[in-house]
């Protein structure tokens, strides 16, 4: 696994993290929600790109 596919994935895990306590808080931001659901997903959209492209011997 690559330095920035590493890294990728601490970020989709912060995100996660994030999301996990924005649902936890009594008044729950659905506009903060989305927001970070969609950056978890453009990172993981990263991950997978990251990981498809052919390897530079």
């Amino acid at each position: 696994m690559s330095d920035r596919v590493f890294r990728l994935m601490e970020r989709h895990q912060r995100q996660d993290d994030l999301l996990h306590r924005a649902r936890k808080r009594r008044f729950a931001d659905p506009f903060e929600i989305a927001r970070i659901k969609k950056l978890k997903l453009a990172i993981k959209d990263r991950i997978a790109r990251a990981l498809r492209k052919p390897k530079m011997a």
